[in-house]
C-alpha cells in the first residue's frame, strides 16, 4: 500500500503547527500486526524523508517527534505484512488533543469522549 498520496503529501507540506501545536494530524499510519500507530502532522520539505507527528509504538509512551518514513516503509511484521495508511481517517481534533489524550491514556485514543476531555483539559473545547 502506498503510505503517501499525492494529496497528503500537499497537505503534510502545507501544515505547520502554530506555537499552540492547533494544526491536524493529515494521516494516520498503523501496524495492522500489532500496536503501532503514527499520528503525522506535516514533513519538512528540505529532508522529505522525516515526518513529524504523534507516535506510539505500544510501549505506553506515546510520544511527539519525527519518524522516518523509509523506516516506516521498511517495516514488515508477520506475513510480510507492512505498516498500512488508515484510509477512513478524518482528523476532528488538533495534534495537541491527540497528544494530550494520548499522554492520559498511555496511548494514542481515538475515543471521542477522551478527546473531548483532552481539550477541556488544555482548554480548548
Amino acid at each position: 500500500m502506498k503510505l503517501l498520496t499525492k494529496a497528503i503529501e500537499r497537505q503534510l507540506l502545507k501544515n505547520s503547527p502554530d506555537e499552540e501545536g492547533l494544526c491536524q494530524p493529515a494521516l494516520k499510519l498503523f501496524n495492522p500486526c500489532g500496536a503501532a500507530t503514527w499520528l503525522i502532522t506535516c514533513r519538512n520539505p528540505d529532508y522529505p524523508d522525516h515526518l513529524f507527528g504523534l507516535c506510539d509504538l505500544g510501549f505506553g509512551f506515546p510520544e511527539m517527534g519525527l519518524v522516518s518514513l523509509s523506516e516506516i516503509q521498511a517495516v514488515r511484521g508477520p506475513l510480510g505484512l507492512g505498516i498500512e495508511r488508515d484510509m477512513y481517517f478524518t482528523a476532528d481534533f488538533s495534534i495537541k488533543v491527540y497528544a494530550e489524550a494520548a499522554r492520559l491514556h498511555g496511548e494514542i485514543t481515538f475515543t471521542r469522549e477522551h478527546l473531548e476531555a483532552a481539550a477541556d483539559e488544555l482548554g480548548l473545547s
